[in-house]
């Protein structure tokens, strides 16, 4: 079952209002705690926080609890989550800047060791937020330019900080599928996922820029010319340690589509589980592309 805790808006039908339980130490047999934050975004939130609430609590690995955002421009100032209840905080928010004691609360949360998952267009949120740039390692828009970090480039088969290219931070060409690269298969949220396959129409997000410190790299795509891209081999799938928390960040997601991928759904779903224990226990589908 998944439930809504609800700041100034109606609940979506089907969800009901809660308050969240404690979340103790979880065994491997027991189901961890997730909360997903959404109700603010430049993309359909309402259409795609479903979509994930659903793939968590399908998966029999997770309990769900949705926290929607009054929207925007409305009085944000009581905002906040019982962040230690839970396990693991995923980000489908993209929206007016939380209250401080809302950030001060989430960085101790995630620094003390508690897991956050960055899906899509979380990483535009924020950038006048510095420690929540640091959480998700690069991000785009909002401003961001080669003062908000440099872009993370693959040369000679290891991934490097440019410091001296200067740009925007974050572009993404049409729609269209492309192909995931592989480059960390020995990463427990990689393991055993093909050497590459093909992901599902989306936005191939390029050019992110920021802090990249602890950043590790575990799969890309190449953003060809011949979609206005960037001819480099653009990070998708990253982890950022901060603090002794765990951050797992995707750029794929940006609708229903982009979701309904075998290969998004997977990921999100091991890569949840790993932020939240540090290991993976879920399997590669046997539809898993190719």
């Amino acid at each position: 079952m998944f439930f809504c805790l609800v700041f100034g808006l109606v609940p979506a039908a089907g969800f009901g209002i809660v308050t969240a339980g404690t979340a103790g130490q979880k065994s491997v047999l027991e189901p961890l705690s997730v909360l997903i934050i959404t109700g603010q975004n430049n993309h359909a939130w309402e259409e795609t926080t479903p979509v994930l609430a659903q793939y968590f609590d399908a998966s029999g690995r997770f309990e769900v609890d949705l926290l929607i955002s009054p929207g925007e421009n409305e009085d944000i100032s009581a905002f906040n989550a019982p962040f230690a209840e839970y396990d693991v905080v995923v980000s489908n928010y993209n929206g007016d800047l939380w209250p401080e004691p809302m950030r001060n609360d989430f960085e101790a949360y995630v620094r003390s060791g508690g897991g956050f998952v960055v899906v899509h267009a979380a990483n535009n949120a924020f950038p006048e937020w510095e420690e929540y740039n640091r959480m998700t390692g690069i991000g785009g828009w909002g401003g961001r330019d080669e003062t908000s970090g440099p872009y993370v480039r693959l040369r000679n088969g290891a991934f490097v900080a440019d410091h001296e290219t200067p740009g925007r931070g974050g572009k993404h060409g049409p729609r269209h599928e492309f192909r995931i690269d592989n480059r960390r298969p020995d990463h427990p949220v990689m393991k055993g996922l093909p050497e590459s396959w093909m992901h599902a129409e989306d936005e191939l997000y390029e050019l992110l820029r920021g802090p990249a410190e602890n950043l590790e790299v575990l799969a890309t795509a190449f953003s060809g010319p011949e979609n206005n891209g960037s001819g480099e081999h653009e990070p998708m799938v990253m982890t950022i340690r901060y603090g002794g928390g765990r951050v797992f960040h995707t750029t794929l997601g940006h609708d229903t589509t982009a979701m309904n991928c075998i290969g998004f759904k997977t990921l999100l779903l091991r890569g949840s589980e790993w932020a939240a224990t540090g290991k993976v226990t879920q399997p590669v589908p046997v539809n898993f592309p190719d």
